[in-house]
């Protein structure tokens, strides 16, 4: 049907010639992250299929993102009109989110060529059958999945553990440990220090084998390794043996720090520096930033879908990803198992519609050219630092306007003076996806909009903004139902969150939920 190197190569060969060459990394100076969404769909002609029973599909990018960046707490702003992550996954899923909001346009146009078919109950729709949809990164998502068994005879890429930052990991590493240069080489798998790129052979499809450490025989894990319910196989995958009897003697480490409220990472030397499992927002320099990490923002919409909750409202299910396919980079399958599916398996009682899903998860052997690695590698002895590009690129399959630039969250050039005018919002914003959001309910018929809506049909669209946007969500809406089960299950003390962003963040770890803000239904409405 598809291969994981099939996805890399179409993502990488759109990259090149659909995006512009503003907002991509400098040569040889800067590097990227590339994330993006895959439409595949059996062809029309069916009997064009392989005689081996294979199908034969189209593949098409439908969204596509880039960028390394997300923006400090004292910068968010409760008007919506900036991007506080700007991680290419999640760049890539807001633009997803357009595209779904351009092909319900359709839809709601009776134009066949909308991906939605007409659902059983009023103003729903569904998607065709036989379609999904593959999520591909070219690095494994910040986070959980990022913290990954280092095998004996491996050289080492991380730096010795200062033990001021062990005793105290709330603070700012940038004060705390090593220059910011030598931080990023201990922290980013894709350091030039580091040689060997692989942990499990890999079969003649290209996919990697499952990491199993279960008929290992393991003594006593050293302590403090996980406080998450994991399993035994799970924690050896950090601590333990390989079936072949290579040690784990370390982890490649995430730059990812545990959300506050929450115990921390151990800090010690070797495979027990991280514990694995739990939830963890983006690191800052000098300003937190209140952005949870993208293994986290996956693990959620694996479970409540890529929609988001204004979509919901036209959609019988969710949208949910079929497969995840991860670019040539330090892979561990166990690592990304656990951190999109294993530790949310516990979750119940979530709504008719709504589920943990078992997404497929492969990786590709093909390397993306403005990786950090690649680029390293060009680079080779040439003078100066390698450093993180400062814009990100959306792009969406829509007519009008599938660009957006940005940097610092607002349109690259904005300034000071500019920032709340409309000319500085991105087309991917909160307050942008809710007006698209608006123009669609514009152009329904009052009497063919959903239910769940039609008792906003008197109100003001800024009460129905705010009701959304907020803490209250829309009652009997089946999203608010899932969103509501996942609160009602927190186990971990909430973090104290500005009223400006209350309401944004939250995720999952070994079944449970954790919480910062008060009204987290609001992510879901403006995404």
């Amino acid at each position: 049907m598809w291969t994981a190197d099939e996805i890399a190569r179409l993502c990488y060969e759109h990259y090149g010639s659909k995006l512009p060459k503003q907002g991509k990394p400098e040569p040889n100076r800067e590097w990227t992250l590339l994330a993006a969404v895959v439409k595949i769909q059996p062809t029309a002609d069916q009997a064009c299929d392989h005689s081996d029973g294979r199908v034969q599909v189209t593949k098409e990018v439908v969204s596509m993102g880039t960028g390394t960046k997300c923006i400090g707490q004292s910068k968010m702003r409760k008007s919506g009109d900036i991007l506080n992550d700007s991680h290419a996954e999640v760049i890539a899923r807001r633009s997803f989110q357009r595209y779904l909001l351009h092909q319900l346009h359709l839809a709601a146009a009776l134009k066949e060529d909308s991906i939605f078919l007409p659902g059983s109950q009023r103003g729903l729709w569904k998607l065709k059958p036989d379609l999904l949809f593959v999520f591909f990164s070219s690095h494994t998502p910040c986070g959980d999945a990022s913290i990954i068994p280092m095998l004996e005879f491996e050289d080492q890429p991380c730096c010795p553990v200062s033990r001021d930052w062990a005793s105290n990991p709330s603070v700012e590493t940038s004060d705390n440990l090593e220059a910011p240069e030598d931080k990023r080489k201990c922290e980013d798998p894709e350091s030039p220090v580091t040689k060997k790129m692989r942990l499990e052979p890999r079969t003649p499809g290209g996919t990697a084998h499952r990491q199993s450490f279960g008929s290992q025989e393991r003594g006593p894990n050293p302590p403090d390794v996980s406080s998450s319910n994991l399993t035994a196989e799970e924690l050896a995958s950090v601590t333990g043996m390989t079936p072949s009897g290579a040690q784990v003697v370390d982890v490649y480490r995430t730059g990812a720090k545990c959300v506050p409220g929450e115990a921390g990472d151990s800090g010690q030397p070797g495979a027990a520096y991280h514990r694995v499992g739990l939830l963890r927002v983006k690191p800052g320099r000098g300003d937190r930033t209140r952005s949870m990490s993208c293994s986290d923002k996956l693990a959620r919409w694996n479970i409540l879908g890529c929609q988001g909750a204004l979509l919901m409202h036209f959609l019988e299910e969710p949208i949910y990803l079929s497969a995840v396919v991860i670019g040539k980079c330090p892979y561990s399958q166990e690592a990304m198992q656990r951190a999109l599916i294993r530790r949310c398996q516990n979750v119940s009682a979530l709504p008719e519609g709504f589920g943990v899903q078992e997404v497929k998860i492969q990786q590709s052997d093909l390397l993306f050219e403005q990786s950090r690695r690649a680029v390293q590698t060009r680079k080779a002895d040439s003078p100066g630092r390698l450093v993180p590009c400062g814009a990100a690129i959306s792009w969406s399959a829509v007519p009008e306007q599938p660009l957006d630039v940005t940097a610092n969250g607002f349109p690259q050039g904005t300034t000071k003076k500019g920032i709340g005018r409309l000319q500085a919002r991105s087309r991917i914003s909160k307050v942008e996806l809710f007006r698209s959001f608006q123009k669609l309910l514009s152009s329904i018929s009052e009497d063919k909009w959903p239910d769940s809506l039609r008792k906003w049909q008197q109100r003001p669209a800024k009460s129905f903004f705010i009701q959304q946007w907020g803490s209250q969500g829309v009652a009997g809406h089946s999203y608010e139902e899932a969103a509501a089960c996942l609160r009602h299950r927190v186990s971990c003390s909430p973090c104290r969150c500005p009223p400006a962003i209350h309401g944004q963040f939250a995720c999952f770890l070994s079944g449970k939920i954790s919480q910062i803000g008060t009204g987290w239904v609001a992510i879901h409405s403006m995404p």
